[in-house]
């Protein structure tokens, strides 16, 4: 079985500073956030994101204006995000174990490396996969063939840990084996991911890759 971690949400706990991102870039410019903004963003790779705030708040700035000050932002958190619980111990035990793993992000890559960096697993996977680069979004199931075509392996040989309703049900869709987890951000799709998901956990505290390859 081949594993493929999310970023956001599922080892880092770095969901809740997109928003305080959200937040700080509106007020600058006298603005709110909406929840019908959130919820696009939060699920868009960084360059969607960026076309959408530009139309949707009718702002001056080109997308990667957007996007630079997004990542000035966002950068020093990223270099001292926390793990989600249990989440670099479980890693550990993948890796004792030799199973091969890879990252799956919609993160950008300067972001996610310095998040791995800091947790110190940045060499730990065999490849990171980044949506943007392949345009497209993890609601997409195509990103997770991709995933399996670069793994060497077919879909139903990919294990996916993603705290996102959208990506789970993608990564269903392509055929992959999914493990939801749970993240304050999508509290609200508890059902959906319970749905979608052939297991969904807590954090990744109390579990071993062993009770996963069955």
């Amino acid at each position: 079985m081949f594993l493929l971690f999310d970023l956001d949400g599922t080892l880092t706990d770095s969901n809740g500073l997109w928003l305080d991102v959200d937040i700080e870039f509106a007020r600058r410019r006298g603005l709110s956030v909406t929840q019908e903004y959130t919820d696009f963003v939060t699920h868009s790779i960084f360059t969607t994101a960026a076309d959408f705030t530009k139309e949707y708040y009718h702002l001056p700035e080109s997308p990667a204006e957007i996007m630079e000050e997004w990542l000035a932002l966002s950068y020093d958190a990223y270099t001292r995000c926390a793990a989600r619980p249990g989440a670099v111990e479980f890693l550990t035990a993948c890796r004792e174990a030799q199973l091969p793993m890879a990252v799956v992000t919609a993160s950008m890559p300067r972001l996610c490396q310095a998040a791995l960096t800091h947790l110190g697993v940045s060499d730990w996977f065999r490849f990171i996969l980044y949506a943007q680069d392949l345009g497209l979004e993890k609601r997409d199931p195509r990103v997770w063939q991709e995933a399996a075509r670069r793994a060497g392996c077919l879909p139903s040989d990919c294990l996916v840990f993603d705290d996102s309703p959208v990506a789970c049900a993608s990564a269903k869709q392509a055929g992959c084996r999914v493990v939801g987890v749970y993240d304050e951000l999508y509290a609200a799709f508890r059902a959906d991911m319970e749905r979608d998901c052939w297991r969904y956990i807590r954090d990744f505290r109390g579990h071993s890759p062993a009770e996963f390859m069955s």
